[in-house]
């Protein structure tokens, strides 16, 4: 499924998130991530968001769909991460 992850975050988590987002995910901007994962996948990473946060303060949203295809993309502006693949 393609998932796009948004996080708010106290600033002593912020650094935790971010490595636990880039292991699963592409970096878009800041807070925000995109990408294909597994429904195993994205278990894993709702579990392991949840161990960083505080649940009073702290936000992580998910936006799912089956398919990238059914999502909609547009960026107004500069693009801070182009997902091309070099290799």
């Amino acid at each position: 499924m393609y998932v796009i992850a948004v996080y708010d975050v106290g600033e002593k988590r912020v650094v935790k998130m971010l490595k636990l987002c880039r292991q699963y995910l592409n970096w878009i901007q800041n807070s925000v991530f995109e990408g294909e994962l597994t429904e195993v996948q994205l278990k894993e990473l709702k579990y392991k968001a949840k161990e960083i946060m505080k649940a009073e303060e702290d936000s992580f949203i998910i936006f799912s769909s089956r398919e990238q295809k059914w999502m909609d993309k547009q960026v107004i502006g500069k693009e801070k991460n182009n997902l091309d693949n070099f290799l």
